[in-house]
């Protein structure tokens, strides 16, 4: 594979251009940063009269292509909303075969325009695109002292489920990325590293649902890129803030970030310091049924409190060796301190009073964790017409450690006086290696044709080890039973072709096909038990969009993607819970694959209506293993027949005034999961309706006012019914000494709406869990921005490597 791939590169890079046809004025529409701007008018006016000839508008991708006029004298006109209007040099038709390519237009941002907005009116919360869905953040004031995991739950049809996965319209497998670079994190890990990341350094997220086959395969339902700030402004700018939250509990965060661009080299530096205080209130019950018809019941109440010290750093520079090439690197370093504890009260009963219990345990958690990244980039401009050369190396090291008691105190309610004490202590911990290395080609073909073509190979070592011990008489015991030592080694080689073309005035279509290789080891030391695997995929997509009108497009997507067992769901470890509960990892869990498909309505460029199917093969859900004999419950991982899901997405933004948008947002979908339990086949389907709304809002004084509401019906997730959910947030935010100084009050979950319920019911075995993580809380937060160079209004400089959304520099 990885000769067939140097071979095709060196002959693409040594093709020819393909030749224009014949009268045709076609080209690119790019802005200062040379990213393509779409939906621009090309108007070819006469050069000695300025009357407008002909023309067209550019397509999403900045694309255009124009019959070419009568013999005379031209000059083109481009026209778009934000930016100056821009001429070319006047140009000579000598006859209707006559063509032309002007290459990159660029067009620049009208600042006088983008003061006014900034100042007078208020960005969309949300905006849509033909491939994606943005999300602001930067500068709103409910993303103030949060945190980028508190954030990730807000956009439009994403959910959090009760073990704090992400799910992307109603499909589990998210992919999460950092500024278009894979994190290669999932479950836990991720948690802690979204949990550690302030919002105040997102720009905005990406949610993209049917990624082209330029992204890694990995994320069934989709991709959330979260774009971190980027240094625009030249010369020493930065800024400081701090904030107090109060949820019951009491947190504090503070940092600042600094940046320093000029001539060739654009730096920057952020720090984060946090105190985060969190809840949880639980109510569990459950059902016991024998074959023989007989119930036991157990009932449980429990309240978490857990403490987190995060500090964080994030430093990198950008440098252009010359007008084509830049290179840079990129560190992060995010470490946490946290300090937990789980007190339950819990009743077992049985047909049998006398056997009924109490049970008090006390589960208390030290833990710490670190996670450092290194990024080393290039990026090379071969030629003017959008030939590029782009490679990343990454190395990324995670280390973390529990240590954890669990104290039970068992009573028998039939005779009180007859207690017992139990001191079990556990000791995990883990460690992960990371290594990434990719390359990425870019070639115009002409006839307004690209050519992307890639490789990428990445290894994935993880170390995981669980020392369980019981004590006696002080002493500690080790429990060979529940102690394992687990190494999980993956490898995946992959390489892709993605092709897009645009087809006259009317069609756009992108082919694509990314083949990955993944051989991954699974060894468990303690029980000599390993697992292997080795599979090659092919993963296809395909994107058609047709502008029927100026203010009609259509768009047809199509793609297959994969999700891989998180690392830690592999592992075949036994965590305890509780002494009646645990979570078992499962080395055999098989991946996930989806085949999606969606139809994207867009009206007047700002409304849009999606449909989408997807069926995903071996979905990987929880399951509750229920056993009515000792009356404990085993959760695992395990693949369920399949999952179908389909969905309408409504987005349709309202502009009451110049001080009042609103961005509204409503998903219908159907989901169906199917599942195999004997001989019987278990179907749990349901029709949920998600409703957002998003008010942002110009008041007096200067004050910004900011409202999101929503609200979800009951849902279905793999074997588990979801009862209705309903929330309200509102900011307010004001400047101060010339916008220098921000202030901005927020309160989340006013009306105490996110209570999560949870029920599955396998034959007559019911587990019922309720929970609320404490999301209702006020927030004040300050920030002061500082500058000493050239002011917005200067002409920003070209960091290229904003083509790639690399992680260094943004």
């Amino acid at each position: 594979m990885k000769n067939l791939f140097t071979l095709l590169l060196l002959l693409f890079c040594s093709s020819p251009v393909w030749a224009q046809a014949d009268g045709i004025l076609s080209g690119i529409v790019v802005d200062d940063k040379t990213q393509p701007v779409g939906f621009v008018n090309v108007a070819v006016v006469d050069a000695s009269t300025a009357k407008v000839v002909t023309g067209a508008i550019a397509d999403m991708d900045g694309r255009f292509q124009i019959k070419t006029p009568a013999t005379g004298v031209y000059q083109l006109k481009l026209n778009g909303l934000g930016y100056v209007e821009t001429q070319t040099e006047p140009f000579k038709v000598t006859g209707p075969g006559f063509s032309k390519d002007f290459g990159k237009l660029q067009v620049k941002g009208d600042v006088k325009t983008l003061s006014e907005v900034q100042v007078q009116t208020m960005r969309p919360t949300v905006t849509t695109h033909p491939d994606k869905m943005v999300v602001s953040v930067e500068g709103t004031a409910l993303a103030s002292g949060s945190t980028a995991y508190e954030v990730l739950a807000k956009p439009p049809g994403v959910w959090i489920d009760q073990d704090g996965n992400l799910q992307l319209n109603g499909k589990a497998g998210v992919q999460v990325m950092l500024n278009g670079k894979r994190s290669f994190l999932s479950g836990k890990e991720l948690q802690n590293l979204l949990q550690g990341m302030s919002a105040e350094n997102i720009k905005d997220l990406e949610l993209i649902t049917n990624p082209s086959a330029k992204f890694d395969a990995e994320g069934a339902s989709g991709i959330i890129n979260i774009n971190l700030k980027k240094p625009q402004q030249a010369g020493m700018n930065g800024s400081v803030y701090g904030g107090y939250q109060y949820n019951n509990l009491n947190s504090y965060t503070a940092g600042g970030e600094l940046s320093h661009k000029s001539g060739k080299w654009n730096s920057f530096g952020s720090v984060d310091l946090a105190r985060r205080m969190r809840y949880r209130d639980a109510k569990m019950d459950r059902v016991f049924l024998t074959e023989d018809g007989r119930k036991s019941a157990y009932d449980q109440t429990g309240y978490e409190e857990g403490e987190r010290l995060q500090p964080s750093l994030r430093i990198g520079t950008d440098y252009d060796l010359n007008s084509q090439h830049s290179i840079g690197a990129m560190v992060n370093l995010n470490v946490n301190r946290s300090d937990n504890f789980f007190r339950t009260e819990s009743y077992l009963l049985n047909d049998n009073a006398a056997d009924d219990l109490y049970i008090h345990a006390l589960n208390s958690t030290e833990g710490a964790y670190g996670n450092g990244t290194v990024n080393l980039h290039y990026l090379g401009k071969l030629d003017t017409l959008g030939t590029t050369l782009s490679a990343d190396l990454d190395y990324v090291h995670i280390t973390s450690r529990d240590d954890a008691s669990f104290r039970n105190r068992y009573i028998f309610l039939s005779s009180p006086s007859e207690q017992r004490h139990e001191l079990l202590l556990s000791e995990n911990p883990t460690s992960y290696d990371i290594y990434s290395a990719k390359v990425d080609f870019t070639k115009s073909l002409g006839k307004g044709t690209k050519l992307e073509v890639g490789a990428k190979a990445s290894q994935v070592i993880s170390d995981n080890e669980l020392r369980f011990f019981e004590t006696s008489d002080g002493k500690e015991i080790p429990d060979p039973d529940r102690s394992n030592h687990f190494i999980y080694k993956e490898d995946i080689y992959a390489a892709y072709a993605n092709v897009s073309a645009t087809l006259g005035n009317k069609w756009t279509v992108q082919g694509g096909l990314r083949a990955e290789q993944t051989e991954s080891v699974g060894n468990s030391l303690t029980k000599n038990q390993k697992t292997d695997r080795s599979y090659l995929d092919l993963f296809p997509s395909v994107f058609v969009q047709q502008k029927v009108s100026d203010n009609y497009q259509i768009a047809y997507k199509y793609s297959r993607r994969i999700n891989r067992p998180n690392y830690q769901h592999l592992n075949p470890f036994i965590f305890f819970l509780d002494p009646f509960t645990s979570a078992q990892g499962n080395p055999y869990l098989k991946p996930q694959y989806v085949n999606s498909f969606e139809v994207t309505q867009t009206l007047k460029q700002t409304y849009n209506l999606i449909f989408g199917y997807a069926v995903t093969q071996d979905f990987i859900a929880e399951v509750p293993n229920q056993n009515p004999v000792d009356n404990t419950t085993v959760f695992q991982q395990q693949n369920v027949k399949n999952q179908k899901s389909a969905t309408a997405t409504l987005v349709a933004p309202v502009r009451v005034s110049k001080k009042w948008e609103i961005s509204n947002n409503i998903i219908g979908m159907y989901q169906e999961f199917t599942n195999v339990s004997g001989d019987d086949i278990i179907v749990n389907d349901q029709v949920t309706v998600i409703a957002q709304t998003n008010h942002n809002v110009m008041l007096p004084l200067g004050l910004r006012l900011e409202l999101n509401g929503g609200y979800q019906s009951p849902a279905v997730y793999g074997l588990y019914r979801i009862e209705d959910q309903m929330w309200l947030d509102a900011g307010l935010k004001r400047n101060f000494l010339n916008d220098k100084l921000t202030m901005t009050l927020n309160v989340t979950d006013i009306f105490k709406g996110r209570v999560m319920n949870v029920e599955t019911n396998l034959n007559g075995n019911i587990n019922a869990i309720e929970q609320y993580h404490g999301a209702r809380s006020v927030r004040l937060n300050l920030r002061y921005r500082f500058s000493k160079g050239t002011s917005f209004q200067s002409k920003k400089r070209n960091v290229n490597l904003d083509e790639l959304n690399r992680t260094g520099g943004n």
